[in-house]
């Protein structure tokens, strides 16, 4: 079955989905129109489901955007002109897009618009942990957490139903948790919603000029607490059991609550939150009647201030646990025994503390690392060998993506890995700090679709700014780190509807570089020598230089040959001329080929690709394949997703 048919299946149906799948399902049922997001880890998921939605149903309209503002300013365009829009993205991503944000939660919009964060607690896949319910608190945009991920099926739903009763955008917070979750998800009717796109000119109602803004801002305020009445009626907020303690769980959090209260056997009230900004008002006047609070949130304590604030209005004197207190963590994911150990704190249940029997096992260290036969690897080393050979003191600043793993030993090439994008423009302030050093060189290292994402921007200050920056560009022609979703640099077809392919070497000329490389990532000597010329460019002229190192994605190779009935060859040791240098098992470290006791190399064949990198790296011709193929050669050069 293919991989999101359950997103389709007819009603009435229970299939067991992924919580990101459920979402989409969700969406469908709801009459998503729109769809434009930018894949990132927890949220990618979703509009992959919606894109194979999109290609059997020939509905909604779907679109990988270059980036997160752009996806949520083109959905923001959608849901202006009377479309029921959605904008996914990771919690990091809303950063990107916290322009728009803002902005369309004080115009509003005359559809419906639903953006989705995927926030990552503990930082699973992610450079931090922040809790993007207070960009919720900040614009004044409604938030909807479900509780698990049937109910965020229904809470995507219900988000686009409620963003079109309030003509405001809402904010759907999931985390890891509920993102990647498998479940079996109750399915309803599929509805094709037939909103046809409208638009009046009124420039007081559609535009932010400070004049209309003012009056946009006073709105925002006065829908907002009538959004906080309507959410006490909102059907996935609950209250349930009776007790003299109130147990406040939003989010993830109900389900470690409520499990804690059963094993404790606990006499309390619980309020199920899936509304946490802005806290319904009835649930909040609920409170001021109990003397001790116990609130369970995953993330920052956002429940917890508004209640904290609205009990201190009425002079309350109720105790409250939670995270600004100290009585739970405010880093990492909600722990159930920390859960239970609170409730039967407060409520005077002895808890005994579970016994882990720690087993003694010597494990070996299984780090991250590139696959076998990663055209990063090949470049990573060439690279290294220029740079040696060139007797240059380099700072490598680095990106978001697969070559992160590059600040692994042996390659040791990330040195700074801050943002998406900041490898070039945070690489061009350190370049410029150093300018007046002849042999220190920073080397920007960026992937093909985050030089889309936010290189291009940065590029251009740095050619602007004529700084003396080496910038390397892996083209791998997919975004791989996230499950290979299409980029600008690709091209290709969602259906019937064709993508254009933008050039990136012609992006990159047209910004005014003026020395560019193109080399083969796969040809090691290829990827010296191109890369050396650039190098020795910005050291005599003083200018920033690109190379574009291009070889596919080796998983989306293998997959292309499969499909088209490609042999593909493996590569085996002559061990009559293997010395035992170790060269290719730590110099090149491919994880394929391994060290023998006596030192020699082997190589795994469930694990090689035949890309013929070892044959490259070997001084003495130890590595010889099982048979040549030309098309396998031409794949590793050219496989693009699809």
């Amino acid at each position: 079955m293919p991989k999101y048919q359950e997103v389709i299946e007819e009603a009435g149906r229970t299939k067991v989905m992924l919580g990101n799948a459920a979402i989409a399902r969700g969406f469908l049922e709801a009459g998503l129109q729109y769809a434009a997001s930018y894949p990132g880890t927890p949220s990618t998921e979703i509009t992959e489901a919606l894109e194979y939605a999109s290609s059997k149903l020939g509905w909604p309209y779907v679109e990988w955007s270059v980036n997160e503002k752009v996806a949520l300013e083109s959905a923001a365009g959608a849901a202006l002109v009377g479309l029921r829009a959605f904008s996914g993205m990771k919690h990091v991503g809303l950063n990107v897009a916290a322009d728009p944000f803002f902005s369309i939660a004080y115009l509003g919009i005359e559809g419906a618009l639903v953006v989705v964060s995927a926030d990552d607690p503990w930082m699973w896949s992610s450079q931090n942990e922040q809790d993007n319910r207070i960009y919720g608190v900040h614009a004044y945009v409604p938030v909807i957490e479900p509780r698990g991920a049937q109910e965020a099926k229904e809470a995507a739903k219900l988000s686009l139903d409620w963003s079109a009763r309030f003509k405001r955008p809402i904010l759907l917070r999931i985390t890891t948790r509920i993102a990647h979750t498998r479940v079996p998800i109750s399915l309803g009717s599929l509805r094709k919603h037939e909103n046809v796109p409208f638009f009046q000119k009124n420039p007081k109602r559609y535009t932010l000029v400070p004049e209309f803004a003012r009056e946009h801002r006073i709105r925002l305020l006065e829908d907002w607490e009538k959004i906080r009445k309507e959410f006490s009626d909102f059907p996935l907020n609950t209250i349930e059991m009776s007790g003299s303690v109130a147990v406040v769980a939003s989010g993830i959090g109900y389900r470690y609550a409520k499990e804690a209260i059963k094993e404790l056997e606990a006499d309390v009230t619980v309020f199920g939150v899936s509304t946490p900004v802005p806290m319904p008002s009835k649930f909040l006047e609920k409170l001021t009647e109990y003397d001790e609070i116990i609130v369970i949130e995953e993330g920052e304590p956002v429940v917890e201030g508004q209640i904290r604030s609205h009990l201190q209005a009425r002079d309350s004197n109720a105790r409250v646990y939670g995270k600004m207190d100290g009585s739970l963590r405010v880093y990492g994911e909600l722990d159930l025994s920390e859960v239970r150990e609170l409730i039967g704190r407060v409520l005077n249940i002895k808890v005994e503390k579970r016994r882990t029997e720690i087993i003694q096992l010597n494990i070996p260290p299984r780090p991250p690392v590139l696959c076998a036969g990663c055209p990063y690897r090949s470049y990573f080393y060439a690279l290294k060998r220029v740079i040696n050979r060139n007797r240059v003191n380099p700072i490598y600043s680095g990106d978001i993506g697969c070559y992160s793993l590059g600040i692994s030993p042996p390659f040791e090439v990330q040195d700074i890995i801050l943002d998406m994008g900041a490898s070039i423009s945070a690489g061009g302030g350190i370049a410029k700090a150093f300018e007046g050093d002849p042999k220190t060189v920073v080397v920007s290292i960026i992937g093909d679709s985050t030089f889309f994402h936010s290189g291009v921007e940065s590029l251009i200050n740095v050619v602007y700014n004529q700084i003396p920056l080496l910038v390397i560009i892996l083209d791998n022609f997919t975004t791989a780190m996230t499950g290979h979703q299409p980029h600008p640099g690709i091209g290709g077809f969602v259906g019937k509807r064709e993508r254009k392919r933008i050039d990136i070497e012609g992006v990159i000329r047209g910004i005014g570089v003026e020395e560019v490389e193109v080399v083969d990532a796969f040809d090691i000597r290829n990827s010296e020598e191109g890369t050396e010329k650039a190098l020795k460019y910005v050291l005599e002229h003083r200018k920033p230089a690109v190379v574009v190192a291009r070889g596919a994605c080796a998983l989306v190779a293998l997959a292309e040959a499969r499909r088209s009935g490609v042999d593909v060859p493996k590569y085996v040791v002559d061990e009559s001329k293997c010395t035992a240098c170790g060269i290719c098992y730590t110099a090149f470290n491919c994880p394929a080929i391994l060290k023998k006791e006596d030192g020699k190399a082997w190589i795994d064949p469930s694990l090689c690709i035949g890309c013929g990198q070892c044959e490259q790296v070997c001084p003495f011709g130890a590595f010889v394949p099982t048979f040549k193929n030309e098309r396998w050669d031409q794949l590793l050069r050219t496989a693009k997703p699809r």
